[in-house]
């Protein structure tokens, strides 16, 4: 064995192939990471020798922060097609860091100048709070272990307040048994609802309203978050349109590509509050598109089990009705949940019972 060790040989039990997978990993990315900075640099210096001094000189942004010394970029949370969440800390503070990737085109660069232009004028407590943003003149350290990276400078990234409650879909998986009881649900959808009014006093059209893009914080109240594909309200709906949001809570004007104006954010709403009463995810047994589909063409919506109260299904009826214009507008369903008595229940089980609720089944016998 010991000539075996002499020689270099390794018994493969010995080894933990995770480990080194991570640690190969770990690796590979600060290889990618110091070429990416050293191109970037290059470029930046080629850039320096080509235009004049008018044009490499941009004024600051009001909503740009210096993240030098001040902001850390800690372990991943979610991840995303252009970038990833990470748990971070801003200035001594707990924060969420949302890091793109904008790469070399144009397209992404906009789309994120649109995000922080939206989401840094927004001040509510039912919207996450917008601390501030790179704008990829900086570089930003990510701490990976005991590590830390350096990343690109085309790397641009959003800092928001944390908040530990997760999203709101994951939080309605978890009670998809229990339930909720009645009182929770209004709380939530209310505050969901005044978010929204909030926005749209604002002039502004969220269009991807969906119970993953609402965030909980330690006291599970709703602040909605992603502002993606935000943008103020056109003065003209027919400026407005094409498929943006996500399908199952898109309205059935956009899916179909017509003028659409902050209405489509009251369908979106409609959606939700089901989801909210029933912990459960509308459509389970049909795709993405089959379900747009039907809800353009068949006027398909989901299910209000019987035992819903009125006041509450009907609300959910107008919000998706297909007409935009019989919907109402966001401050009428604020002042339409904040009317409703939940002191008697009304849940899909009552406050102090913990067994399912049987509202979908059909009744047996006559």
């Amino acid at each position: 064995m010991e000539e075996i060790r002499a020689r270099g040989f390794v018994k493969m039990d010995t080894i933990d192939m995770r480990k080194v997978d991570e640690e190969l990993q770990r690796r590979v990315y600060r290889v990618w990471t110091k070429q990416k900075i050293s191109d970037d640099r290059q470029g930046q210096q080629k850039i320096r020798f080509t235009d004049s001094k008018e044009e490499q000189e941009e004024e600051e942004e009001e909503w740009e922060i210096d993240p030098a010394g001040k902001l850390v970029v800690k372990g991943v949370i979610a991840r995303g097609t252009f970038g990833s969440v990470h748990r971070g800390v801003y200035d001594g503070k707990d924060v969420a860091v949302k890091v793109l990737d904008l790469g070399e085109g144009k397209k992404l660069r906009k789309a994120f100048l649109q995000e922080v232009s939206v989401w840094h004028k927004l001040d509510h407590p039912n919207v996450t709070k917008f601390i501030g943003a790179t704008g990829g003149r900086t570089e930003i350290t990510l701490q990976v272990d005991d590590d830390e990276i350096l990343l690109p400078s085309n790397m641009c990234c959003i800092v928001l307040e944390y908040l530990p409650g997760g999203n709101l879909k994951n939080y309605l998986i978890k009670n998809r048994l229990r339930k909720l009881p009645f009182d929770v649900v209004v709380r939530l959808a209310l505050d969901l609802a005044r978010g929204l009014s909030y926005l749209h006093s604002e002039k502004i059209v969220h269009r991807d309203v969906k119970t993953e893009n609402i965030l909980l914080d330690a006291k599970r109240t709703p602040k909605i978050t992603d502002f993606g594909v935000a943008r103020f309200e056109a003065s003209n709906p027919n400026e407005m349109t094409g498929k943006t949001g996500t399908l199952g809570y898109m309205a059935p004007e956009v899916f179909s590509q017509n003028s659409y104006d902050r209405k489509c954010d009251v369908y979106s709403f409609g959606i939700c509050l089901w989801e909210i009463y029933c912990c459960a995810m509308p459509y389970p047994n049909l795709g993405p598109l089959e379900q747009a589909s039907a809800v353009v063409y068949k006027n398909l919506r989901p299910e209000i089990p019987r035992c819903c109260p009125s006041s509450l299904a009907n609300l959910m009826k107008r919000c998706w009705n297909a007409d935009p214009k019989r919907r109402p507008e966001m401050e009428e369903v604020v002042q339409t949940l904040e009317a409703i008595d939940t002191s008697k229940g009304g849940g899909m089980i009552p406050p102090d019972q913990f067994q399912g609720c049987f509202c979908f089944f059909r009744h047996r016998g006559p």
